[in-house]
């Protein structure tokens, strides 16, 4: 126990000032969010979500900028955001490589049908994932795209049921996993091996963003299982991306 506690102790204090009081800023708006929606009603939710999303991603952003440089920073951010908003305007005209849905106007803006804060949501987790599976993959290219794929799809135990329950996107044939298709993980791997794999990133170097991923656990399986009342989803993400923190953890100690 007292590694772990040394460990978030030396996480957070290697983000530096702007990503610390952009992730507090992330925390506080996510556990805002039930009172928010009590309040407001639905319409909270789509704010509140979109609010999410922007402070997380603000967190990853600088994070990277801190550590890579502004000018690597904005070119893996650019191209996170611009291949996942590819691949979901592919995904949501096609059904390629998710299955058959569609996104409903509650997230604004969009573009080609795709709100843009969906690509956002790439960045937000996508380089936590590859801190992750950089503590696993030690240097090793193969294994790192493997587990960041891995560490990126288990976010999406909990991620799909709940934005579908807010209707926030609909799948034309609800089935498999809380009437998601199995096939969306499969697709989520995909892309995330693809854009692992093309990046190149040097996760040694972002490693304290385990941290961001280590939240999203605690936030989601909590927030979701008592607050949003899906404690199936809860419990399946929270083995998910819990193996893959107890993965790393054990990789490194």
């Amino acid at each position: 126990m007292t590694v772990i506690w040394s460990e978030l102790r030396n996480a957070w204090l290697t983000l530096g000032p702007v990503p610390q009081a952009a992730l507090i800023a992330w925390v506080l708006a996510t556990i805002s969010l039930p009172v928010a929606r009590w309040v407001w009603g639905d319409r909270a939710v789509r704010w509140g979500v979109s609010l999410g999303v922007v402070l997380q991603a603000t967190t990853v952003f600088t994070t990277l900028w801190s550590v890579w440089g502004g000018q690597q920073a904005v070119l893996v951010g650019l191209a996170i955001v611009g291949m996942g908003w590819a691949v979901e305007y592919i995904g949501s005209t096609t059904g390629f490589p998710f299955g058959r849905y569609h996104y409903t106007d509650r997230l604004q803006p969009q573009l080609g049908h795709v709100p843009l804060v969906i690509p956002l949501a790439w960045l937000m987790m996508l380089p936590p994932a590859w801190a992750v599976a950089g503590q696993i993959a030690r240097g090793r290219p193969i294994v790192l795209i493997i587990c960041s794929a891995l560490a990126f799809t288990a976010w999406d135990l909990y991620l799909d049921p709940q934005m579908v329950g807010w209707r926030l996107w609909i799948w034309e044939r609800p089935r498999g996993y809380f009437g998601i298709p199995w096939v969306n993980f499969a697709g989520w791997a995909l892309a995330a091996a693809i854009m692992t794999t093309v990046i190149r990133p040097e996760p040694s170097a972002i490693a304290p963003l385990w941290l961001v991923y280590g939240m999203t656990w605690l936030l989601e399986s909590v927030g979701l299982g008592i607050i949003w009342k899906q404690p199936g989803p809860a419990a399946c993400g929270f083995l998910g991306m819990g193996s893959v923190l107890l993965w790393a953890y054990l990789a490194t100690y």
